[in-house]
């Protein structure tokens, strides 16, 4: 058993990771992440140490090296179990050596071996990786780097994922023995406006007049107890581009790396008068964890809303927007799943007073994650007809079985959309975003102190978007060259949001070097038309970050063609092997091998195993009680034991793991069950401040109207008498009171707008529905009441 601060060695000493040092390299929409290790054997026998650590489920690893003394190892690309045997025989030999692999259940999810370092001897190991940038609801351009890797719940009878699941520890955050530091260079076509981030940085350094290159750093002293989020935000955001990169030099013409790659950034422009008429169709459900994990809060903060509470206010808004003549309901799942209704209900008062009633009773108390069960549900009943079906799904992602539920989105997405949320710190980048990717919606993530609401709101607005159907992307390109697309087929096209193409280019042209790309679609049944220009020329040195990202899309389709043809497609897994070798890109199927060859005598004596700890912000005792390790034992048993460890059927236990190259803190599990009692979190605020916006929200009616009535005056800050007795003779109560709460909102709430448009939209609707006359009067004897000066017009009036 392990004492409170988490692993130690037998000397009850820390585990030996010094420092992580972070570089970022930023081009427009791409990143590459350098990250750089520090180690050193302070005990008297040979050491391996084994980190599980967490990486962007975008992300492609494409370079890793280590350095032992001043001899440095560049890793190479192997077949998987081909690498994995090579490093067990090279260090029961008593060699040096490194490994990294993917794991195979999730591709965010990395595990790192040292092997075999002498007592006192020092090595540091660098790992690169390249990642797209994803865009905000607020245009900013999002870089995660994770520190947390929440426990992933392995199903009941599931006995897979062990390519990345070693047994690692944890410590409480601020005993973490070793430190981080971080420095990004920004370059983009367009200004370079701000960054920002939820950790304090240095301030920005610009280093030309234009401010398209900048620099920024962490600021010294940071505590590795969060993600470490930097949002970039850049003039003219959403400008299409092309970049065409070179081929790799060395590289066969005609294979992926010997030919040009082109990414394109398409941002599909929608006709106003089509985005002006939100449908009012649709079958949408809510589907809401609620294991035991939801209970621990949003943040570190003083005052932290625990993560089902802002379930359950989010909930409440996505009720009172949603339009009438649609279908809805709500499905809560953990161990088991519980729907409100026992098939989908049409939206009405009665029904939405009936929901927000259980919404108020909703407990993270269903146990563990399964999101496997509740989704095949979901898909086996029949949709309505002319409704079209959209899920909603809000989890802290920590589930062992992420390919077999995006498989399942995947053979779905011709009659389901999914637009997913990640809770918290820590929620599974693979599981999320992998989703929204294969159920043709969109992923958001509410970390540190965000606001779930708004970024709901924007994924709303884009559910009740008219459907974009029959797109076809069509290359121009000059004679004598050939596209061959990288890139899935574009499924799906939101109003403001980036779609990216990679594509190879083959072949030479005599002359011409322009080329094009039109994409066409049909959009409320009006055919649109969106063309993108660009030059052939390849862009100056881009250090192979677009053929990166280009090889893992392509990976990425073919391991999902793979394990959805059940092995019967030859050849798919042959094909992923080559080409992951050939670009150095990480797959599920190849792992990182770097062989240090170590001149004279073998590294003598018994190997001892260390798992490297981490922090965790909220591991109680009865976790620590339940970590499990075996500190000491011959090399062939403890390589056995990290990779193929089994436990009793009835046994569960929760190891938590914490830290990986990017300073990244784990809490990785795997587990035969998973109880609610499993996740003990830190108390959050009993007594939260009343959110007026909330209750005004949660007095509106299904129809878009408010009621005259006591709870709506003390919103405004008025007695019921003081709201009565301004109201225009002629005027009906309820049209009266439904403009002062619009006066209310755009006079005090506009910063919010986004969490609160189509209730306004709703409550104008319902007033123009009322064709009452002395709206004027009605607005201005509202603005004179609140002092307010709001003119009808905003109001849409």
């Amino acid at each position: 058993m392990v004492n409170c601060c988490g692993l130690v060695t037998v000397k009850n000493e820390p585990v030996p990771l010094k420092s992580i040092a972070v570089e970022v390299s930023v081009q427009g929409h791409v990143a590459t992440v350098s990250s750089t290790l520090q180690y050193e054997n302070q005990e008297e026998s040979p050491l391996e140490a084994i980190f599980v650590f967490p990486l962007p489920g975008e992300a492609a690893v494409c370079r890793f090296s280590a350095k032992i003394g001043q001899t440095e190892v560049v890793a190479e690309v192997q077949e998987k179990q081909k690498a994995r045997e090579q490093y067990d025989d090279l260090l029961s030999s008593g060699q040096q050596a490194f490994l990294l692999e993917e794991s195979d259940e999730s591709p965010d999810v990395f595990k790192l071996s040292v092997g075999s370092l002498p007592p006192g001897e020092k090595a540091s190991v660098s790992l690169d990786y390249v990642t797209e940038l994803a865009v905000q609801a607020d245009d900013g351009l999002r870089l995660c780097l994770p520190a947390v890797l929440n426990p992933r719940y392995q199903p009941q009878g599931s006995d897979r994922g062990s390519g990345g699941s070693a047994l690692v520890s944890s410590v409480p955050a601020g005993s973490v023995p070793y430190s981080l530091s971080l420095s990004a260079h920004v370059s983009s076509p367009h200004p370079i406006c701000r960054i920002e981030s939820n950790c304090s940085l240095d301030p920005l350094n610009y280093l030309n007049t234009e401010k398209t290159q900048a620099t920024v750093s962490l600021a010294a002293g940071h505590q590795f107890d969060r993600d470490v989020e930097l949002l970039l935000y850049y003039q003219d955001t959403h400008q299409p581009t092309a970049i065409v990169e070179a081929a790799q030099t060395s590289a066969k013409p005609g294979s992926l790396m010997g030919d040009p790659v082109v990414m394109l950034s398409l941002y599909p422009e929608f006709p106003n008068d089509v985005m002006s008429s939100m449908t009012s169709l649709g079958e949408i459900l809510f589907v809401v964890d609620r294991s035991g994990s939801m209970s621990c809060p949003m943040h570190n903060g003083s005052v932290a809303q625990d993560r089902i509470g802002s379930a359950r206010d989010t909930l409440l808004l996505l009720l009172k927007s949603l339009p009438m003549g649609c279908y809805f309901n709500i499905i809560g799942f953990g161990s088991r799943y519980e729907s409100f209704f026992p098939k989908s209900v049409e939206y009405s008062q009665k029904t939405m007073d009936e929901a927000l009633q259980k919404v108020k009773a909703m407990r993270a108390d269903l146990g563990g994650t399964e999101i496997l069960q509740p989704l095949k549900h979901i898909y086996s009943q029949p949709c309505l007809p002319d409704q079209p079906r959209q899920l909603f799904l809000f989890t802290d992602g920590e589930v062992g079985n992420t390919k077999e539920v995006l498989d399942l989105v995947k053979a779905n997405a011709g009659s389901h959309r999914c637009f997913s949320f990640g809770i918290g710190e820590g929620a599974s980048s693979a599981l999320i975003s992998g989703v929204a990717k294969q159920g043709g919606g969109h992923s958001q993530f509410i970390t540190g102190q965000d606001r779930m609401q708004p970024k709901v709101m924007q994924s709303l607005r884009f559910a009740l978007q008219p459907a974009v159907v029959d797109i076809s992307v069509k290359w121009n390109v000059p004679k004598g060259v050939s596209v061959t697309p990288l890139s899935p087929p574009i499924r799906v096209l939101f109003q403001g949001q980036r779609a990216l193409l990679y594509a190879q280019l083959t072949g030479k042209s005599s002359g011409d070097t322009e080329g094009s790309v039109t994409v066409k679609y049909n959009l409320a049944e009006q055919p649109v038309e969106n063309q993108l220009s660009f030059s052939l020329k390849p862009a100056e040195d881009t250090g192979l970050t677009i053929h990166r990202l280009g090889a893992r899309t392509l990976i990425r389709s073919l391991e999902m063609e793979e394990r959805q043809g059940d092995g019967k497609k030859k050849g798919v897994q042959e094909k992923v092997v080559e080409l992951s070798v050939q670009s150095g890109v990480s797959s599920v199927f190849t792992a990182f091998i770097a062989v240090h060859k170590v001149d004279g005598e073998a590294v003598q004596g018994p190997m001892l195993l260390r798992q490297v700890p981490t922090p965790s912000v909220s591991v109680s005792v009865k976790q620590q009680r339940r970590s499990f390790l075996k500190t000491s034992m011959s090399r062939r048993t403890v390589y056995g034991a990290a990779m193929n460890m089994s436990m009793p059927k009835k046994m569960s236990f929760n190891v938590q793991a914490d830290m990986g190259p990017l300073g990244l803190r784990s809490k990785f599990s795997k587990m035969s069950k998973l109880h609610s009692e499993d996740l003990d979190c830190p108390a959050t605020s009993s007594n939260p401040v009343k959110d007026t916006l909330l209750q005004l929200i949660s007095l509106q009616k299904a129809s878009g109207s408010w009621v005259l009535e006591a709870a709506l005056a003390e919103v405004l800050g008025k007695t019921e008498e003081e709201v009565a007795k301004p109201k225009p003779a002629p005027v009906d109560q309820e049209v009266w009171a439904t403009v002062l709460a619009l006066v209310w909102l755009y006079g005090f709430k506009m910063e919010a707008q986004e969490e609160w448009q189509f209730l306004a939209l709703k409550a104008v609707s319902w007033i123009q529905a009322q064709k009452a006359a002395s709206v004027s009067e009605c607005v201005q004897a509202g603005n004179t009441l609140l002092g307010c000066q709001v003119q009808k017009d905003t109001l849409g009036l």
